[in-house]
């Protein structure tokens, strides 16, 4: 199925930023399409806290604007539990990429930290997730937003809901705090 290219691009986010020449004879407008995304990262290789805080800068040069930094947080590994405990954390940014190019560029940022695609949910010195772009509900074979288990993960929804509680799901129609209120998920997730 086709997209249209609104389907691709999500609300738009308009932000207008206005110059003047000193003469005052010209005055330029710019306007920026910029949309929200929140992203999940996680690490059990490697100076974990090291890798993710460089990765926070990464992000802010390559994919957009970070506006919102959660803690880390220790948890135990999800889906495939015989292995290191991993550090996790949620950013927000403000991106003018659209979906695709922003997977490109946070997959590119996985490989300069060394990430290698072996096994499912194993060990990563470096994982990036798309939870959320905007509103926008994709389902293309390279990228399904919003995360398909965003809300049964624990080490996603509580940095989430500390940096966007009342974010709505738009799918489930429920808010980052009720998802984390309905999760199943008891693995611990620890501040550190």
């Amino acid at each position: 199925m086709a997209l249209s290219d609104s389907e691709l691009l999500g609300d738009f986010h308009f932000n207008t930023y206005v110059y003047e020449v000193p003469s005052g004879l010209f005055t330029f407008v710019i306007v920026a399409i910029t949309h929200t995304a929140y992203l999940s990262l996680g690490s059990n290789q490697g100076n974990s806290f090291q890798i993710l805080t460089q990765a926070t800068a990464d992000i802010g040069e390559n994919c957009g604007e970070v506006f919102a930094v959660s803690k880390m947080y220790r948890t135990a590994a999800w889906g495939m539990e015989e292995q290191p405990d991993f550090l996790n954390m949620v950013l927000g940014i403000s991106t003018a990429q659209v979906p695709l190019s922003l997977l490109n560029a946070i997959q590119e940022i996985e490989h300069q930290h060394q990430r290698i695609r072996t096994t499912k949910w194993g060990k990563r010195t470096l994982d990036i997730d798309i939870l959320y772009y905007d509103d926008l509900v994709l389902d293309m074979p390279d990228l399904v937003v919003p995360h398909p288990y965003l809300h049964e993960r624990g080490f996603v929804l509580v940095p989430l809901a500390k940096v966007a509680p009342c974010f709505v799901h738009p799918i489930l129609k429920l808010t980052t705090q009720q998802l984390l209120d309905k999760c199943e998920d008891k693995l611990a997730v620890v501040e550190i």
